[in-house]
């Protein structure tokens, strides 16, 4: 099941004496902070909405003002907040673009259908991203190329791979 939020940053100190953060972004586009009114944030089961103001973009990070910190003091009580946007709030995707938390729990299967494994996180070292696959066997890192995997379908919880071609790409932690 998808999840109706999605994390996009996390607040990681103070930034001065007047209530700002600082945020480290989890997005491929820090500059979406810009446009965001509010965002989430977990508290328990359920996310609470808090608005956002003073927002600012650096090399090193998002500034802004979460839930109308006036001081040091209130920012300091929103250290560690991880933030969350709705789907209706989300970036919209272009085509065979997933994002990575629809990802993570999906069931590998090969193109007959039989388990391959899981998909248990998703690596992004520089050309393309890489998933990690935790099968009976160990651990399978596997590049997330269309040739190698034909089909995600992130509402079923499905990756489908060719496994032809696993041998020339895949990176197993077991001996063959």
């Amino acid at each position: 099941m998808l999840s109706e939020y999605l994390l996009i940053g996390q607040v990681l100190r103070p930034q001065g004496i007047k209530g700002l953060v600082k945020v480290r972004p989890d997005t491929d586009d820090p500059e979406r902070f810009l446009d965001l009114e509010s965002v989430f944030v977990k508290q328990g089961e359920a996310y609470a909405e808090m608005p956002v103001e003073e927002i600012s973009v650096r090399e090193d990070g998002v500034y802004l003002r979460l839930n109308g910190a006036k001081d040091r003091d209130a920012a300091e009580k929103q250290r560690n907040l991880m933030l969350y946007v709705d789907r209706a709030h989300a970036v919209e995707l272009g085509e065979d673009e997933t994002f990575i938390c629809d990802l993570i729990g999906c069931r590998v299967v090969d193109l007959q259908g039989n388990e391959i494994g899981t998909v248990k996180d998703v690596l992004q070292p520089g050309g393309n991203d890489v998933y990690v696959i935790k099968t009976p066997k160990g651990e399978m890192l596997l590049p997330a190329l269309k040739h190698v995997i034909p089909t995600v379908d992130v509402k079923a919880g499905t990756m489908t791979v060719d496994e032809k071609r696993l041998p020339e790409v895949a990176v197993c932690d077991w001996e063959a």
